[in-house]
């Protein structure tokens, strides 16, 4: 009889442990990536804040608190706002039809065709590719003198285009070589969340008389809306950091003007470059006025990340 006290104090140090187990055991897994973000994500973020509040330069010894005219001077700087618009727009031309492109691809290799491994493969591999094969290739291809690009024009009387010369030719070369190298992988995601969506609807859909774009309009695309959001989320974050593309064609191309100024008349500068040649090209180095345009960057892409989360919220009420 006294042996069944202890049995029952037995379970209940178990179930301790268990419940124990169960409430910290998630937190434990965890807290790796929480521990490596705060070494390498926080604490930057917080410390490039500390950073813009002064006139902070690599080749001075001395840090002068200067509160926010870091920011005062950089609204009022037209190479911050050329970069800005330049931002947008390479973002605008090389999401928007890239994200058509990525959807109809993966709406063809949702079907049932011979060899879809081997052309889920070679869609990645433009992703694969380093970008800096990529943006040498593209720069041969966009060639004044000798481009295929400009030879394949001159069948239609078109003479020959310095691409990286203009404003508007410039941001499309940028966008093609954008373009090449993402559209594969989102077209992966989105064939991803494809696959989810049941087939009896097709089925109903092809029995109805529904050609496959009328299937991809009124089913795919609703069906798979939340991806299409997270994607565009995802794009939208990547297109306000592009700096290895126009860093690269700057010097490839020969378009002349300093390493990072985008061209001779900044004419393809990004923020992500201008962020660089204030810090790192400029002869002062000055790091408190780089870090309020990444400060800048950053509340630019927190905005644009909460627009996208109350729409992706709407999404997801209206399809429950």
């Amino acid at each position: 009889m006294s042996t069944l006290p202890l049995a029952v104090s037995r379970r209940r140090r178990r179930g301790m442990r268990h419940t124990l187990d169960l409430r910290v055991s998630p937190y434990a897994y965890v807290a790796p990536f929480f521990l490596l973000f705060c070494a390498f994500g926080l604490f930057p973020l917080v410390y490039t804040a500390w950073v813009s509040l002064h006139e902070w330069s690599l080749l001075s010894e001395t840090q002068t608190f200067i509160g926010l005219d870091n920011y005062s001077t950089l609204l009022g700087d037209g190479y911050f706002w050329n970069a800005t618009f330049n931002t947008l727009s390479i973002g605008v031309l090389s999401t928007v039809p890239q994200l058509l492109l990525a959807i109809w691809l993966a709406h063809l290799l949702n079907r049932r065709l011979r060899f879809q491994t081997l052309f889920r493969v070679a869609l990645l591999l433009p992703n694969v590719t380093s970008v800096v094969a990529v943006v040498v290739i593209f720069s041969q291809l966009f060639g004044r003198d000798f481009g295929l690009i400009n030879w394949v024009l001159s069948w239609f009387g078109v003479g020959s285009i310095d691409w990286a010369a203009g404003t508007a030719t410039s941001h499309l070369a940028l966008s093609v070589m954008i373009m090449w190298r993402w559209t594969g992988y989102n077209a992966l995601i989105f064939l991803a969340a494809m696959q989810a969506v049941p087939r009896e609807l097709y089925e109903a859909a092809t029995l109805d008389g529904a050609s496959g774009f009328t299937q991809l309009r009124r089913i795919t695309i609703p069906m798979i809306r939340p991806t299409i959001v997270f994607v565009v989320i995802v794009s939208t974050i990547g297109a306000m950091q592009i700096i290895a593309e126009p860093l690269l064609f700057g010097q490839s191309s020969g378009g002349g003007g300093g390493i990072a100024t985008g061209g001779p008349d900044r004419q393809f500068q990004t923020l992500a470059l201008f962020v660089y040649e204030q810090g790192f090209a400029n002869s002062t180095f000055d790091f408190g006025y780089a870090s309020a345009a990444s400060w800048l960057m950053f509340l630019a892409v927190v905005i644009v990340a909460l627009v996208n989360f109350l729409i992706t919220r709407r999404v997801r009420g209206g399809l429950i």
